[in-house]
């Protein structure tokens, strides 16, 4: 599995640790965020159905989180 880059919103617990709740990765939210800018562009065609959105949304999130980690 790539690396999702742990939560994107992490909860601290009340001794300042994070917390272990399941949530949203960092690699989920840097893919919908590429996603909704995509869609905003308004310059999809034939090409540009949902499933081809989605796959390059999640390799700019790896690509995302690549840079954030150099």
């Amino acid at each position: 599995m790539k690396d999702a880059g742990g939560p994107a919103f992490p909860t601290l617990a009340d001794n300042g640790h994070e917390t272990n709740q399941d949530g949203m990765t960092l690699r989920d939210y840097f893919a919908a965020k590429a996603l909704q800018g995509l869609i905003t562009t308004g310059n999809q065609d034939e090409e540009w159905n949902e499933p081809v959105m989605a796959k390059w949304s999640y390799r700019m999130a790896d690509a995302m989180l690549k840079a954030r980690g150099e």
